[in-house]
């Protein structure tokens, strides 16, 4: 089988502050020497063990030159010979190619839903779950569909914990770290009520709110209490799409979150749909119940109400939202920077275990299996 050469370098080109990179799937890019100089990778310059910077930046010449250049190892490398080397350094053409402007990841594309749109694959036993390739499949939905519940789990806090321990690690936050909750008119969270929860992110009143969250469903002798789950983006994608102005309020007005209570006061702040240097959306955050007050302008004000009625009108309908009654021995596990949960009322008992997980710790299991 003759091995993909698209990321091999078939010509160089040395420029005055720059070396030129033909690569073989016809992409080219021109890398600055300070950048080149700056990733050197040999064993003055590199941490094998630690993969960690060795090299002084700050005492580079900004100005450097390359006194020679080739490619090698029919195109896989190119040895570099710096001013300020005694050796060739190599390079080797997947991290330029990696690091070119031209290159696109592939990745496992983010589906955008609404109700209609969900099937039972996102339905996955807890033995296959822990298994190398049940495992991947679990963090394929997550990231194609943001959630997940995982059935035949043994009702203990130990199946909460097992789950968490492949993806990352437990996360602390104020209810602690692996945790179980019923309705408690004690506690100062809704989340302990019997009442409707409506959609929300979780943490809107953290600084980095949680990524994950878990819950296992232990004891279930109730009528109602369908979890719901509705996809932001998909909130997000129609507000765009029908208004752009509001669109924009959302992803600019930063909106404080607090929580107050049990011995703490809790702030933060962000917009509700918070865009990366790309314009790309990488959190949904809405919690109206969190909301702290806040001052805008007449005329934001007014704007920034439409804004959140749509918004909240949107997570509040039926056409957006899946619902499921959660049985014992089933775990729910989403994605809280992008999926909105709730809760319908219910009478009776209700018993549920969790625990969250860092959103970089979900983003370096997915990594890990080469999902983005």
């Amino acid at each position: 089988m003759t091995k993909n050469r698209s990321n091999y370098v078939d010509k160089i080109e040395i420029l005055n502050d720059g070396l030129k990179v033909f690569f073989s799937n016809q992409s080219e890019d021109i890398f600055p020497n300070i950048w080149l100089r700056d990733h050197a990778r040999d064993e003055n310059n590199w941490d094998e063990r630690s993969n960690q910077r060795k090299t002084f930046t700050a005492k580079l010449n900004p100005n450097i030159k390359i006194k020679n250049a080739n490619i090698s190892n029919e195109g896989k490398s190119i040895d570099i010979k710096w001013s300020d080397t005694p050796n060739d350094i190599k390079y080797s053409s997947e991290f330029l190619f990696k690091n070119s402007f031209n290159y696109s990841r592939k990745k496992n594309q983010i589906k955008i839903w609404d109700n209609t749109e969900i099937n039972d694959e996102i339905f996955v036993k807890y033995e296959k779950a822990i298994s190398k390739e049940g495992f991947k499949n679990l963090l394929i939905n997550l990231h194609v569909y943001g959630f997940a519940v995982i059935t035949d789990c043994q009702k203990k806090m130990s199946s909460v914990e097992a789950i968490a321990k492949k993806i990352g690690y437990v996360r602390n936050s104020i209810f602690g770290g692996l945790w179980s909750f019923e309705s408690n008119a004690d506690m100062a969270d809704s989340a302990y009520t019997s009442e409707e929860l409506r959609p929300h992110t979780d943490s809107t009143y953290s600084n980095d709110a949680p990524g994950l969250q878990l819950l296992l469903c232990c004891e279930y002798k109730a009528n109602g209490g369908d979890s719901i789950m509705v996809d932001g983006l998909k909130i997000a994608k129609t507000i765009k799409d029908k208004n752009k102005d509001l669109y924009e309020a959302l992803t600019k007005i930063e909106v404080p979150g607090n929580y107050t209570g049990d011995g703490v006061i809790l702030e933060a702040r962000r917009p509700i749909i918070k865009l990366n240097s790309k314009s790309e959306i990488s959190q949904i955050s809405f919690n109206n119940y969190d909301r702290a007050p806040f001052r805008l302008d007449q005329k934001l004000t007014k704007i920034f109400y439409q804004a959140i009625s749509m918004f909240d009108n949107l997570a509040n309908s039926k056409d957006y939202q899946w619902r499921h009654i959660l049985k014992p021995g089933e775990l729910l596990i989403f994605n809280n920077w992008r999926v909105l949960h709730g809760r319908g009322s219910f009478n009776g008992k209700r018993k549920m275990m969790g625990c969250y997980i860092n959103k970089e710790d979900f983003d370096s299991s997915c990594k890990i299996n080469g999902l983005i």
